[in-house]
C-alpha cells in the first residue's frame, strides 16, 4: 500500500487507541460521490431525448468501481460455478435480445440469505441465494434477470443522477434567493441540512415507473429470449406472498424494488393477452431444479441464517448467535454462516471467539475480502495492531480502492504508536471525501496532533 509523505505540520506524539477510540472507530463509515451533468441523451428504449447524470463511460466507470465492493458486502459469489455459469447464461439469452447488447453484462448468485436481486449502471448483476431458493423455475429467473436487465437498457440510475443534480441546481438556486433577501442569512442554516438530505433521500429507490417500464422490457427480453411470460407472474406472485409471509426478510428487496399487486396484475394480464402465443412454451422447472440442486441441499443453513439475521437487526443477539450456530451444524464449512456468527459475537464483544469463526471463513473463502477485513477489525480489539495492518493490507489487495481501509491502516498504525504514519493516513481518508464517525475521529486526531488547525 502506498504511503503518503508525512504532512507539513508538526505532529505531537501521544499513547495508543483508547478501548473508547476503538469502539468509535468501529461505527459505519459513510462517503458519496459526485458525479457531473451529462445532459440530454437519446433514450435507447424509446429513442426519446432524455436528461441524463452520467454518460454511457461512466454509467460503466461507476460499476466497475463500485460493485465489487456491494457483492463483497453480499459476502461474495457463492463457491459453485456451475451455478454462477447457469445464470450468467441465461442472462447471456436475454441480453443478447436488449435495447443495449454491447453493454458489459454479467451475472453472479451471491452468498447473500435475504431476498433480492440489483444491478449495476454497466450491467454487473447480483442474484442472492436467498431469492434463489425462492424461485422455481428458469421461466422466473429469466424474468428476475429480464426486469433488472430492463433498469440498465432504460438507463434508469442515470435518469435518476440527472433528476438528483437537477434537485441539487433547484436547492442552491433557493439558497441564493433566500441569501439574497432581507433577513435571508438567517435562515441559511435551516435549508442547508434539508438540501442535503431531501434530494438523495427522495430519490434513494427506483420510481414505481421505473419498476413498471423494467416490468415490461424484462418480459420482452425473456420472451424474445424463448421463455415463457407465466414466469415473470409467477416471480411476482411468488415475491408478493414472501411479503405477507415474512417482511422483516424482504426488507432489503422492497426498499429497492418497490412491489404491489399491481404490479403483479399487470405481469399476469401481459401473460395472458400481449403474449398469450407464448404461454404454450413448456416451463423449464426441471433444468433449474437440477441446476440448483448443490444450494438446495444448503436451504436449512440458509433458512437458519435468514432468521438470526432478523434477530440481530432487531438486537436479539444471544437469539442470533443461536441460529448461526444451527445453520453451522447443519453446514459447518458455510462461508456465510461462519462471518455471521463472528459478527454476533463481535456484537456481544467476544471478539476472540469471532476470530476463530473469521480464520474458519478465510480458510474456506480465501478470494473474498469481507472476512479479512472483520478479521482485521477483531484484531484492533484484541490490542493485535501488527496482525490487524497486516489483514487491512491483505484486504486492500483483494478489494482495492476502498477509502475506508486508509482510516483502518491508520488506526493500526496509531495503535502501534506510529504516529506519523498514522495521521499520513487518517488525512489521505480525509482527502477522499469521506464523511461520519471515522472522518469526525481522524479530524478529531489530525486536530489534537496539531496536523491541520
Amino acid at each position: 500500500m502506498k504511503r503518503l509523505s508525512p504532512p507539513r505540520h508538526p505532529i505531537s506524539l501521544e499513547g495508543p487507541l483508547t478501548r473508547r477510540d476503538f469502539l468509535w472507530l468501529m461505527g459505519a463509515a459513510g462517503g458519496a460521490a459526485l458525479l457531473p451533468l451529462s445532459g440530454c441523451a437519446v433514450d435507447p428504449v424509446t429513442g426519446q431525448k432524455t436528461l441524463v447524470g452520467m454518460s454511457e463511460q461512466q454509467e460503466m466507470s461507476l460499476d466497475k468501481s463500485q460493485s465489487p465492493n456491494q457483492f463483497s458486502s453480499d459476502l461474495g459469489a457463492v463457491q459453485d460455478a456451475g451455478l454462477n455459469r447457469y445464470v450468467a447464461d441465461v442472462g447471456g439469452g436475454l441480453w443478447s435480445k436488449s435495447h443495449r447488447p454491447k453493454m458489459p453484462y454479467s451475472a453472479r448468485v451471491l452468498n447473500a440469505n435475504y431476498v433480492n436481486a440489483y444491478t449495476f449502471p454497466g450491467g454487473s448483476m447480483g442474484v442472492t441465494r436467498g431469492i434463489m431458493l425462492e424461485m422455481q423455475s428458469e421461466d422466473e429467473l429469466a424474468a428476475l434477470l429480464g426486469h433488472e436487465t430492463g433498469h440498465v437498457n432504460a438507463r434508469h440510475a442515470a435518469e435518476r443522477a440527472g433528476k438528483e443534480l437537477l434537485a441539487n441546481v433547484a436547492l442552491t438556486a433557493a439558497s441564493v434567493a433566500i441569501a439574497s433577501s432581507e433577513n435571508g442569512q438567517q435562515y441559511l442554516p435551516l435549508l442547508q441540512p434539508l438540501s442535503q438530505v431531501g434530494a438523495s433521500a427522495l430519490l434513494a429507490k427506483y420510481s414505481r415507473d421505473n419498476e413498471r417500464e423494467a416490468d415490461s422490457l424484462g418480459m420482452d427480453y425473456m420472451v424474445a429470449g424463448g421463455y415463457n411470460p407465466d414466469g415473470m407472474s409467477g416471480l411476482m406472485n411468488m415475491l408478493r406472498g414472501e411479503a405477507r409471509q415474512k417482511p422483516s426478510l424482504l426488507e432489503t428487496m422492497f426498499s429497492s424494488h418497490p412491489m404491489s399487486e399491481e404490479r403483479y396484475q399487470t405481469a399476469r394480464l401481459n401473460a395472458e393477452q400481449k403474449y398469450a402465443q407464448q404461454r404454450t412454451r413448456p416451463p423449464q422447472r426441471e433444468r433449474y431444479l437440477d441446476h440448483t440442486a448443490g444450494l438446495r441441499r444448503i436451504q436449512p443453513t440458509v433458512e437458519a441464517c435468514q432468521k438470526g439475521e432478523a434477530l440481530m437487526a432487531n438486537k436479539q443477539l444471544p437469539q442470533a448467535e443461536d441460529q448461526f450456530g444451527q445453520a453451522l451444524r447443519y453446514t459447518r464449512d458455510d462461508y456465510a454462516a461462519n462471518v455471521l456468527m463472528a459478527k454476533a459475537l463481535m456484537a456481544q464483544k467476544k471478539t476472540r471467539e469471532a476470530d476463530n469463526y473469521l480464520a474458519t471463513a478465510k480458510s474456506i473463502y480465501p478470494g473474498e475480502a469481507q472476512a479479512v477485513h472483520l478479521s482485521g477489525l477483531a484484531k484492533l480489539a484484541l490490542r493485535q495492531p501488527e496482525a490487524a495492518l497486516a489483514e487491512f493490507v491483505a484486504y486492500d489487495k483483494l478489494l482495492p480502492g476502498n477509502p475506508g481501509t486508509l482510516f483502518f491502516v491508520g488506526a493500526a498504525h496509531e495503535n502501534m504508536g506510529q504516529r506519523r504514519e498514522a495521521a499520513n493516513y487518517y488525512y489521505r481518508y480525509l482527502q477522499s471525501g469521506a464523511q461520519g464517525g471515522e472522518a469526525q475521529f481522524a479530524v478529531a486526531r489530525l486536530k489534537d496532533w496539531k496536523v491541520i488547525k
